[in-house]
């Protein structure tokens, strides 16, 4: 999942350690590091919190501000962040530079890309306001999915589409809603995994970023530039955070995810606006995006459908094992998602009513179910 927002530069945080040990190996490691890189340990300051268990500060250098992640080695792999970032630099992306890393202690210095993240800029009450951030990042994402190589990253395949979606079932119905997941409802919902799973695959693969959305995009202090137009010395392209999960999956799903977004939502008018512009450009540059608009939709569509179901479990499982309640107060836009989603096609009208049931939205017909 994506990094929590990010702490305004005036306020000021003192990192906090619950580990007497990993503080004392953070700070031997940070004092070695400062006169190389030129940074004023006094300014060490929190940035941001994760959903994992990595943690982000920001630190003032002679050159400017610098990141330092946190990710214990037992709980996290910083491998994959490295590889990620390297491909993406090498795609013509903005992404952290790794200045130095302590692999066996899980302590990371990179470069900033910035305190405001899209979402924080966004005005939620004027969508086109909004065009020239998507349209970047639609250019950013295009860029990304140019440079795929088969067997490079992890594949998005049937078994990982499948355990995300048992996510689902795991921790929002049964954990969460108390829902017991036996009998029709356990047959509804297989009976809709598998729809699902062979619907998005039928697409072809490209590199897949995985959170491809407003929170994991950075931006600058300037105004949006609009493909086409000239970039003026200083002004920056979004930068990408939280692609450590990239996989080599269906070319449907970053889109999906940056246009049915975790933390906000667009009338479909917009959706489809933005949405359209990306298959123009993605075809263009020769991405397999089909020639029918309304096909490609419908996949992304339902490769929306099987990230918000994800979600819904994530989010859910953060607030129960975790003890981070705040994402599941976004729970209701993935169900009203789902079930848009589900209403537009006859063959997961079950699942329409399943969720609505459980949701006591409506009275569902077909099956009962009961509580644990």
């Amino acid at each position: 999942m994506s990094p929590a927002p990010k702490i305004q530069p005036t306020t000021v945080m003192t990192p906090i350690w619950s580990d007497a040990q990993r503080e004392a190996d953070f700070n031997t490691w940070l004092n070695a590091l400062a006169s190389t890189h030129g940074l004023l340990v006094g300014s060490l300051r929190i940035a941001s919190a994760d959903a994992s268990f990595r943690r982000y500060f920001r630190i003032d250098s002679n050159l400017g501000s610098r990141i330092i992640m946190d990710a214990p080695p037992a709980q996290e792999d910083c491998r994959p962040f490295v590889k990620v970032a390297q491909l993406m630099a090498q795609a013509g992306l903005q992404v952290p530079q790794v200045l130095a890393w302590d692999q066996a202690q899980g302590f990371m210095l990179l470069t900033d890309l910035g305190a405001q993240t899209m979402l924080q800029v966004i005005e939620r009450d004027d969508p086109e306001a909004n065009r020239g951030w998507y349209l970047q990042a639609i250019e950013a994402l295009i860029a990304w999915q140019a440079a795929s190589t088969p067997g490079v990253l992890p594949p998005y395949d049937e078994a990982l589409l499948r355990r995300e979606l048992e996510l689902f079932p795991d921790w929002y119905l049964a954990r969460h809603r108390g829902v017991a997941v036996v009998g029709e409802v356990r047959k509804t919902l297989d009976q809709a995994f598998t729809q699902i799973i062979q619907n998005n695959l039928t697409w072809p693969s490209v590199y897949v970023h995985r959170d491809f959305m407003p929170r994991n995009l950075m931006v600058s202090d300037l105004p949006p530039r609009l493909p086409g137009e000239g970039r003026g010395e200083g002004v920056r392209c979004l930068g990408l955070l939280d692609f450590q999960d990239a996989v080599y999956g269906p070319i449907t799903y970053d889109i999906a995810s940056l246009m049915r977004d975790a933390f906000l939502s667009w009338d479909e008018n917009f959706v489809l606006d933005i949405t359209i512009r990306y298959w123009e450009q993605a075809r263009q540059a020769g991405l397999p995006v089909g020639d029918d608009f309304g096909e490609f939709y419908r996949g992304v569509e339902w490769m929306g459908l099987q990230r918000h179901l994800k979600v819904a479990g994530i989010f859910a499982r953060l607030t129960l094992r975790d003890g981070k309640p705040q994402y599941l107060a976004d729970t209701p836009r993935f169900i009203n998602y789902i079930r848009a989603t589900c209403a537009r096609y006859r063959e997961l009208k079950p699942m329409l009513r399943l969720v609505e049931k459980v949701e006591g939205i409506a009275v569902a017909s077909g099956f009962a179910f009961g509580r644990n």
